[in-house]
């Protein structure tokens, strides 16, 4: 272990096997027993916020429960939460079979995007674009997967990310624009861009902190995403994640705001203090390379021509790297222009 997260535990218990429930029933029992009642079980991770919720569950630990896990994961339940919130949300539907969903093709129309109703990210979400694709799907999809069928909404994605305390109340907010669909990202293996914004738009603020109440979430990280249409501008609510956002976007956060989010998240948990307030300061861009692809510019170029501007590089594990790149700029300028220009150059293709 790192000496400074020595230097921060007092005891730590090894579980061979986090699937394995009776473990986490034996580690959480003996810490319970020898320090007293717990006071929080996080993760902060979406794989396990169900075992999260069986722990609160099961020695009575404050949040939320598994009486309410799946509004929070399910994303066909989040939409009588966005209905609840006043924020427009997507038509969808939740049929099993073929058939049963020829009325809300009618509605709906073409193109649909089918994804998984349980689970995060892109993974299994496709775009339908007629009546062949979605033959086609029914025909071959999982038969142990309950999907999402959605309407198409042609616009860009703005998130609303931040940190709620345990009376409800938004302590620290930011917003993230993403140009491109993850979903394309993901099915045609392309590079991934967007931007930390130094402000956040009245209509996005006004949608996540609706959405938030109407959730009654307290005490959590969370992550909004809201479609802006590309034709009339409404907003639009997609999902909601009870959790720090993914793809480095909390590295982008405290870049773009000088701050330590993680800290914050911690003190705001501990003694339900957040500091600040944070005005943005820079607009950070996140640029992901593909190892398949050619690009212009090498690794050396870029760090030359951008000097100070680039803030961190890395690789990332073959697990993440189908959507999120297998390699990865972050950067950060007080002009969204510059931003963008930064992108271009990381992610400018030969020929």
């Amino acid at each position: 272990m790192d000496q400074r997260l020595k230097d921060s535990l007092t005891e730590y218990y090894k579980i061979k096997d986090l699937e394995n429930y009776d473990e986490i029933l034996r580690a959480v029992g003996y810490f319970t027993h020898k320090y007293g009642k717990i006071d929080r079980f996080e993760s902060l991770n979406e794989y396990w916020l169900e075992l999260d919720a069986q722990a609160r569950t099961d020695f009575n630990i404050d949040g939320t429960k598994t009486d309410f896990i799946y509004n929070l994961k399910q994303k066909s339940k989040m939409k009588d939460f966005f209905h609840k919130s006043g924020v427009s949300t997507v038509q969808f539907s939740t049929g099993r079979d073929r058939a049963s969903v020829d009325e809300f093709i009618q509605s709906a129309g073409f193109p649909l995007v089918v994804k998984p109703d349980l689970g995060s990210g892109a993974s299994m979400t496709y775009k339908i674009r007629n009546e062949e694709e979605l033959d086609y799907f029914f025909a071959t999809k999982p038969a142990d997967v309950d999907f999402i069928i959605e309407e198409f909404i042609d616009g860009v994605i703005l998130t609303y990310d931040g940190l709620v305390d345990i009376n409800g109340e938004v302590r620290f907010a930011v917003s993230h624009l993403f140009e491109q669909s993850v979903m394309e990202v993901v099915n045609s293996d392309d590079h991934l861009y967007y931007f930390c914004l130094k402000d956040i738009s009245p209509e996005v603020e006004q949608a996540g902190r609706s959405i938030l109440k109407a959730f009654d979430i307290k005490e959590r990280f969370f992550h909004i995403e809201l479609f802006k249409s590309n034709k009339d501008g409404r907003i639009i609510a997609l999902e909601v994640n009870m959790r720090p956002p993914g793809a480095w976007m909390t590295d982008a956060i405290n870049y773009a705001y000088d701050v330590n989010v993680y800290k914050e998240w911690a003190s705001m948990v501990v003694h339900n203090q957040v500091g600040g307030p944070y005005p943005g300061q820079y607009y950070a861009g996140y640029a992901s390379r593909k190892n398949h692809k050619h690009y212009v510019n090498s690794h050396e170029d870029i760090v030359r021509t951008y000097g100070e501007k680039i803030v961190h590089f890395n690789r990332i594990d073959e697990i993440f790297s189908r959507a999120s790149g297998n390699s990865a700029y972050q950067f950060r300028s007080t002009q969204l222009d510059e931003v963008r220009d930064i992108v271009r150059y990381i992610q400018q293709e030969e020929g």
